[in-house]
């Protein structure tokens, strides 16, 4: 996970076939597989192709583990797949066939999970902005990792920094910030990406050492703002490769809890 992620504990899953049951008979279900449909559909894809795209658009919420996962690709997905022979599988498809061969294999991989549930480790982790309020309430603290970041930046013979690497600048500053780096979340370069363009950060000027960190701080500023009108979260989902009597005991309530 990205530097700078404040994590929430991570909480053990196990995907046993019942919560995805429940959402392909569920209200949600076909509203869900349209709209995944047609952000994948293309002429050049198999079904083959569209199932595994699609799978992979849903996710724990809906019982699915994560399909980046070698071992649920092997052992839920492609058996899965296997099993349903009512259309060929690597012919370009309609939306109404994907949405019934969808929804056979989405039944075979249920049943699957049944037989061989997947245990995963859950996490969820929130831009707040508070990492950056902190860093910003603490002069000394950021003068010190302001200097620091420019400290090695390329300068001219005045002395003078191009606006240019205020994203150099900004990825060495976020770890104090509780800032992912420039590329790790989506989610977190649109919002760089407007702060940068409000305060003209990519004007490629050249600036004195104190004007860099005076606009550094200002993007600072700005994206603790949009921060906290706007957290964004980031879930984290991965499989405990482990045999599943032993990471059942995880899913066991304490004695406490049954006292």
């Amino acid at each position: 996970m990205a530097a700078g992620l404040k994590r929430d504990p991570i909480v053990i899953l196990r995907i046993d076939g019942e919560d995805l049951l429940e959402f392909l008979n569920g209200p949600s279900y076909e509203p869900e597989i349209v709209s995944i449909f047609s952000q994948i559909e293309s002429p050049q894809k198999s079904l083959h192709d569209l199932i595994i795209q699609a799978l992979s658009k849903l996710n724990v919420d809906q019982g699915i583990p994560p399909t980046s996962d070698s071992w649920v690709i092997s052992n839920i997905v492609e058996p899965a797949l296997l099993s349903e022979h009512g259309h060929d599988l690597d012919k370009p498809v309609s939306q109404e066939i994907f949405l019934e061969e969808f929804k056979k294999v989405a039944l075979s991989a249920a049943n699957r999970l049944k037989e061989q549930p997947v245990i995963v480790a859950h996490s969820e982790s929130t831009f707040d902005g508070n990492g950056v309020k902190r860093l910003l309430s603490n002069k000394f603290e950021l003068d010190k990792i302001l200097n620091s970041a420019i400290e090695t930046l390329p300068k001219d013979k005045n002395g003078k920094i191009s606006k240019d690497y205020l994203r150099v600048a900004l990825d060495t500053v976020a770890p104090s910030a509780a800032l992912p780096p420039f590329g790790a979340i989506e989610e977190m370069d649109k919002v760089i990406g407007e702060v940068f363009k409000l305060v003209s950060a990519d004007d490629a000027k050249l600036v004195k050492e104190e004007e860099f960190k005076k606009i550094l701080t200002e993007i600072l500023g700005s994206i603790m703002l949009q921060l906290e009108g706007n957290p964004i979260a980031v879930a984290s989902n991965s499989v405990v490769h482990e045999p599943l009597g032993s990471s059942s005991t995880l899913l066991q309530p304490t004695p406490a809890e049954t006292a």
